[in-house]
């Protein structure tokens, strides 16, 4: 059972940036494929980023040249770099995790396991 804890959300303004962090019980991105997705109040949850253990990294297009990914393999952590935010990214955001052989996917129903979730709020 892998075990995924987020941090890092907060308030910024519009423009602002901030980086989440999934933090894994073992060493998961090498032999999983990691995600982050992100739901609004009232809105389905939906992929924002995907990575596999060969680091293809695949985007949303709503995040596509403002997030980016970046990885600490010591401490078992994987980072969601998020610039230039906009109100609409406000949602809680999700990592995930799905079990090897697998490839970089946005669909929530491939992932097998799921941290608790950081709230982001953009303000304008």
């Amino acid at each position: 059972q892998v075990q995924l804890v987020e941090s890092g959300g907060g308030s910024v303004q519009t423009g602002g940036s901030l980086r989440l962090s999934c933090v894994a019980s073992e060493y998961t991105y090498r032999r999983y494929c990691m995600g982050w997705f992100r739901q609004a109040p009232g809105k389905e949850r939906e992929g924002v980023a995907s990575i596999d253990s060969d680091i293809r990294a695949s985007f949303a297009d709503s995040v596509k040249g403002r997030f980016g990914f970046a990885t600490d393999n010591a401490k078992k952590t994987l980072y969601l770099q998020m610039n230039s935010l906009k109100p609409e990214d406000t949602a809680m955001y999700y990592c995930a995790a799905e079990r090897g052989p697998c490839i970089v996917s946005m669909n929530v129903s491939a992932y097998d396991y799921w941290g608790q979730g950081t709230q982001v709020t953009v303000s304008s």
